[in-house]
């Protein structure tokens, strides 16, 4: 294997590219399936975790990176601590997340992607979630209507603020820019 590149001679850009950005092989995958039978959503994901990495190895970026599945993962770490090979495949997802993302190419579970972007400003302006705010994302998305009954309920009751309270401060302004700086979306 040449030393520079250890993801081994290949002419598929994505898998060197994931490890790249994460340094992990995900050539290293056998498919043995540990992943998948450890995830809590793979009910809702239309590629299993080792599925996703065997078309990673196989090169199929579009079907990749347009793929529900990534997008779906919790990040719960479960598959990553049962993979034999030590394959940290949160981390994985988390790349192909980013590089979708910057690709600008199409997602396979609607709005996925701006929430994200939608819940990581949240809290990086108010330090944790705030329920009133998801009210200003549903409303981007077009599902406000069902969210009116149960929202004036909590309210009324006092389970929701109207106004955020500011928890992190400092250390929280810390972790986004290191995170920024990295180029982490």
């Amino acid at each position: 294997m040449d030393s520079s590149n250890p993801v081994g001679k290949s002419n598929n850009s994505l898998i060197y590219e994931i490890y790249e950005k994460s340094g992990e092989k995900v050539q290293n995958c056998y498919q043995c399936q540990k992943c998948a039978a450890g995830c809590p959503v793979s009910f809702a994901m239309d590629l299993l975790p080792n599925q996703m990495f065997r078309h990673i190895q196989y090169g199929h970026r579009d079907k990749v990176l347009s793929s529900k599945t990534i997008w779906l993962c919790a990040s719960c770490y479960a598959c990553s601590t049962r993979c034999p090979n030590n394959i940290d495949i949160a981390k994985v997802m988390d790349t192909l997340r980013g590089i979708s993302h910057r690709s600008g190419m199409a997602t396979g579970e609607k709005d996925i992607s701006l929430f994200h972007r939608f819940f990581l400003k949240l809290i990086k302006y108010t330090g944790r979630t705030w329920e009133p705010g998801f009210g200003i994302y549903k409303m981007k998305t077009g599902g406000l209507s069902g969210m009116m009954g149960w929202a004036l309920k909590l309210f009324l009751k006092g389970k929701i603020a109207v106004l955020p309270t500011f928890k992190g401060g400092e250390d929280l302004k810390v972790i986004f820019e290191k995170s920024e700086k990295g180029g982490a979306q």
